[in-house]
């Protein structure tokens, strides 16, 4: 079996597309997947299954959530292994003691034509950014709220992107452990 991490995007965030996790593990079970096991309301799963193609079980679970509330939600698929590459890889390591103010943007694909010129323009003097693969690493020590940068991020990378911070990655990938997965 192969352990999974599940990247909502949009769900339980601003009063749109909601979806209480307790029926979220329902839905999934209900796909035969195993372990599930959530982190916080805005849609982060951990579960296993012996389907191997991310993008098959992401259509699944994207499709049974459209039949059950009638909205279907994009879902990014990470193996824990890539999980712990992406931390791994953060070129900001002084920032993770102060976890709310780094954010990995997870990419649904490598982006062919980034206008990394155009982020850098609408950076913060206090904000840094690096683009490794599919993961779109900040620094914003002001927050993100009002960040330009982070608004524009999906436009300028040219791929559907989305978001959680340093606390929410290590704790998704600790829930990835005890669920018998290496890293």
């Amino acid at each position: 079996m192969k352990t999974f991490i599940a990247l909502f995007r949009g769900i339980n965030v601003g009063g749109a597309g909601i979806l209480p996790m307790k029926d979220l593990v329902v839905i999934l079970e209900k796909l035969d997947l195993r372990d599930v096991k959530t982190y916080i309301q805005s849609g982060n799963v951990v579960f296993r299954s012996t389907e191997e193609d991310p993008s098959r079980v992401s259509s699944r679970i994207s499709a049974e959530i459209r039949k059950c509330f009638g909205f279907e939600p994009q879902v990014l698929l990470l193996d824990s292994a890539e999980m712990k590459e992406a931390i791994e890889a953060n070129p900001f390591p002084e920032a993770e003691s102060e976890p709310k103010t780094l954010h990995l943007s997870f990419l649904a694909s490598v982006p062919e034509n980034p206008d990394l010129q155009d982020l850098e323009d609408l950076k913060k003097d206090s904000e840094r950014f690096s683009l490794k693969g599919s993961v779109f690493y900040l620094h914003a020590p002001e927050g993100i709220g009002r960040s330009k940068l982070t608004a524009n991020i999906e436009k300028l990378l040219g791929v559907a992107a989305t978001s959680r911070n340093w606390r929410t990655v290590t704790s998704i990938m600790a829930l990835a452990r005890s669920s018998g997965s290496p890293g």
